[in-house]
């Protein structure tokens, strides 16, 4: 490390992750749950991305949209997992200085678009349930690649200033990262400059992005359900009834990532002082 206690303006050329500071004795016994959890993850993903590959009767713009969201799902796990995995079996805290804005950048970017392709999907849905004659002209093939481009290309422009913010301070006293993962305030907390403007923008950012996006997916589903609700048969309520909830356990399960993630950031505010 490239860092003293006496030298306040040695820069910093990795970091140090401790993850779970106050129960570092159950780190070995944390990964069992998060390896079955990444297994499952990542074999899940696999097969339905093979499955629609191969199934030419998947060939359609909804099954695109699984394809998509289990593509940033792999990205994501790849990312984070791996990482915490190695600090629980090895102890192997140590990140450099590009990996760990390259694991921001990841992790700023994907998670939003994950949040615009389950408000994609809930649009799908809302369309298939509420205006069924529209479905098919309205929710093409040339419609999902057209949501797919401005979801990459909006989501990197929105959050690119935050990793590239972060990484532009100057490091130069500790190098403890009280997170699992290269989260941006963990970060830049540590930086010897002012991080208003980093903190500010992140704000900003989260709440335009996944606060607009959680208000339109919420309003979505009640107009489903206001639909659901009003349709004469009940086959066709129960079959509607299964395509929005299979939906909403997506939906719910991200947010069990995003609870997790928010977790890990609380667990590390009462880090020891490590000599």
């Amino acid at each position: 490390m490239a860092w003293s206690s006496n030298d306040s303006t040695a820069l910093i050329s990795e970091f140090l992750l401790i993850c779970f500071p106050n129960y570092q004795s159950w780190q070995h016994w944390l990964s069992l749950p998060l390896s079955l959890l990444f297994l499952l993850a990542m074999g899940a993903n696999t097969t339905l991305l093979l499955i629609i590959w191969l199934e030419a009767s998947l060939h359609e713009p909804m099954y695109y949209l699984l394809s998509l969201l289990s593509l940033l799902d792999i990205v994501l796990c790849l990312t984070v997992i791996p990482n915490v995995l190695l600090i629980f079996w090895f102890n192997m805290k140590t990140i450099s200085f590009s990996g760990c804005f390259l694991q921001m950048f990841i992790m700023n970017t994907f998670l939003p678009m994950e949040s615009s392709t389950f408000l994609v999907m809930a649009y799908d849905c809302y369309v298939a349930i509420c205006h069924p004659l529209r479905y098919s002209s309205s929710i093409t093939e040339q419609f999902v690649i057209n949501v797919a481009i401005f979801i990459v290309f909006c989501n990197l422009l929105a959050t690119l200033p935050t990793p590239v913010l972060a990484a532009s301070l100057n490091y130069c006293a500790s190098n403890v990262v009280e997170n699992c993962i290269c989260a941006n305030i963990s970060v830049a907390k540590l930086s010897c400059r002012d991080i208003h403007l980093s903190k500010l923008y992140q704000f900003v950012s989260v709440w335009c992005l996944l606060g607009s996006e959680v208000v339109l997916i919420l309003l979505s589903y009640c107009f489903i359900l206001r639909a659901v609700i009003s349709l004469p048969s009940g086959g066709i309520t129960t079959k509607a009834l299964s395509t929005s909830g299979s939906y909403l356990i997506l939906i719910l399960f991200f947010c069990t990532l995003l609870l997790v993630f928010i977790f890990t950031n609380k667990a590390g505010k009462k880090i020891p002082v490590f000599s």
